[in-house]
């Protein structure tokens, strides 16, 4: 019966953000903290292919009623029916340059079993540079007790978004590497990712040339070379968050590159593609990442290296 709910209530919030449920089915049955798993797409769009959906796994005890948390439910699918118009909707940039992907994650999160008082979700990032996508981490991030305090639920729609960043920010840190192979690696989620002051998220303090960087390279790599220059959203809250930033200030960005010829904005000035002359500059931009992967490498543990670890 919840289930039959929980459905009612996805189908209604996703049809009120222009998004459609493809299907549903039934996710961990673990005792009474049960998910079903909804695939969603964007209205309309009757055969979407795989990479422009959206899998949104919920607890089956998830409180959608409660007006905080719909509110949220509302924001997070409204984001998503953005993110879903880029021709790579799981892909995001790091901010030293990275291209990832990020998928199999299991949501909502679930108390650690080691005994530890923490609660983990577990998911896998892939470097996505326009080849074979091989290389890849295994996740297992790890929530604190006084982090949790912070956060709305500790479901999908709520935590996603800081889950992805924290991601980002420990890939930079050289503290996560990508493998062809290996076991899972932490990423640790604790209050230094969240200002209790501003009660806001905080990942990376980011200079204007920064900003515009970074927002240079995701057109680079997410329109021209992953997404056959087709425009990419480039207001993605989820990015203002993980660079300490306003959607205003990635505006102003976005405007600086059109004025440079380096991004043609889209009929709906929230997208931008690829130009001729961005595309020009594709030896520095392998080059970058080239240097930026072999910085980040961690040196000190051939262990983890090899997948003879067991995180």
């Amino acid at each position: 019966m919840r289930s039959e709910v929980l459905a009612i209530q996805v189908e209604a919030a996703a049809r009120a953000a222009g998004l459609a449920v493809v299907s549903s089915e039934t996710g961990n049955e673990d005792g009474d903290s049960g998910t079903t798993k909804f695939l969603l797409a964007l209205a309309g769009d009757a055969t979407p292919k795989d990479e422009k959906t959206l899998l949104l796994e919920l607890s089956e005890r998830f409180e959608f009623g409660r007006p905080d948390l719909k509110d949220g439910v509302r924001v997070y699918l409204a984001e998503a029916a953005k993110r879903l118009r880029n021709p790579r909707p799981e892909c995001a940039l790091t901010l030293h340059g990275i291209p990832l992907s990020f998928g199999r994650f299991g949501w909502p999160f679930h108390e650690s079993t080691s005994g530890a008082d923490t609660s983990l979700v577990h998911g896998e990032v892939r470097l996505e540079d326009g080849g074979e996508s091989v290389l890849h981490a295994k996740i297992a991030a790890s929530m604190t007790v006084t982090f949790r305090d912070v956060v709305a639920a500790p479901e999908q729609p709520f935590a996603e978004g800081f889950v992805y960043n924290a991601v980002r920010k420990t890939m930079d840190q050289g503290q996560l590497e990508l493998v062809k192979s290996g076991n899972r690696q932490p990423v640790p989620l604790t209050t230094r990712f969240y200002s209790p002051k501003n009660k806001t998220f905080s990942f990376n303090d980011t200079s204007e040339t920064q900003r515009k960087g970074f927002l240079a390279g995701k057109i680079y790599w997410l329109s021209g070379v992953l997404g056959r220059g087709e425009p990419v959203w480039l207001l993605d809250p989820r990015d203002a968050q993980y660079l300490n930033t306003s959607v205003e200030e990635l505006r102003k960005g976005a405007e600086a590159l059109a004025a440079e010829g380096l991004m043609q904005a889209a009929e709906d000035t929230e997208y931008g593609s690829a130009t001729e002359k961005l595309m020009s500059q594709r030896e520095a931009y392998e080059r970058e990442l080239a240097r930026t992967l072999a910085a980040i490498r961690p040196a000190f543990n051939e262990e983890m290296r090899h997948g003879l670890t067991n995180m």
